[in-house]
């Protein structure tokens, strides 16, 4: 059976890990004792050189749905993989409920953060999580598509401040993703998986994509919007919101 099809028999045990209690952010009735009018703070990142906003582009899509059909107290944004110092500031400022310039303890263990991206924008989404693991602010989920590390950075292991991790790539190409994460904790992060897409196989239709993207890295380029990977992400996610507590209303046919 190929690989590609055999993902979408393991997707259900990757689901039943994803609503797990929480080994490190969620004991002690930390769930319960959130303040209502705290959001969940869902950051993408774009892959390569595209933009935030563009409509064809897998995390785009992703935020845009989630946005749609989530809680209004919900923060759901994308950002350029380039502009990650930009996110960071953005969630320190959503953390900072007194907006007192300060972060509390409180306020830093009440953190309810995803983080996502495609390519450049995966690996940024793990240095994002490791920048804020040096100041004790806890990540619920990281979710990397087909990750390709800038030559200065590691997004291979997965800071002890991320609750759970979960890693999608395809193996062809000039550029391909990342094989494995691992947890630089076992005990505090839960790996869910590392899931093989092979479009050689099983290829899919992209659209609004460059020539360069179409005949160079045409694998690549199909992972940041193959409709069946990127379905399963926001199934993640909101299994982890709903597992908080948080009610992800069902996309909308």
């Amino acid at each position: 059976m190929p690989r590609y099809d055999r993902s979408r028999n393991v997707f259900a045990a990757l689901l039943l890990c994803a609503v797990l209690p929480l080994p490190l952010h969620a004991a002690d009735g930390a769930v319960a004792s959130r303040p209502a009018s705290y959001s969940t703070i869902i950051i993408g990142f774009a892959g390569g050189f595209v933009r935030h906003d563009n409509p064809n582009h897998g995390p785009v899509k992703l935020a845009q749905s989630i946005r749609k059909n989530s809680p209004g107290g919900s923060f759901v944004e994308v950002f350029e993989n380039r502009h990650r110092k930009a996110a960071y500031k953005k969630i320190l400022r959503l953390l900072d409920r007194d907006h007192d310039g300060v972060l509390t303890d409180e306020e830093k263990s009440s953190a309810r953060i995803i983080l996502f991206g495609h390519s450049w924008g995966a690996s940024a989404a793990v240095v994002l999580a490791r920048e804020l693991n040096r100041i004790n602010v806890p990540v619920l989920l990281t979710v990397q598509v087909d990750s390709v590390a800038k030559l200065w950075q590691s997004d291979s292991i997965i800071p002890d401040n991320v609750a759970a991790a979960v890693n999608f790539y395809q193996p062809h190409g000039l550029i391909h993703g990342r094989r494995e994460i691992r947890a630089a904790d076992s005990s505090k992060t839960q790996i869910l998986g590392n899931y093989r897409f092979d479009y050689r196989q099983s290829p899919v239709t992209c659209e609004g994509t460059s020539w360069f993207d179409r005949n160079i890295t045409p694998s690549h380029m199909q992972s940041q919007c193959d409709p069946f990977l990127w379905n399963q992400v926001e199934t993640l996610v909101r299994e982890r919101m709903q597992s908080l507590g948080v009610v992800a209303v069902a996309p909308q046919p």
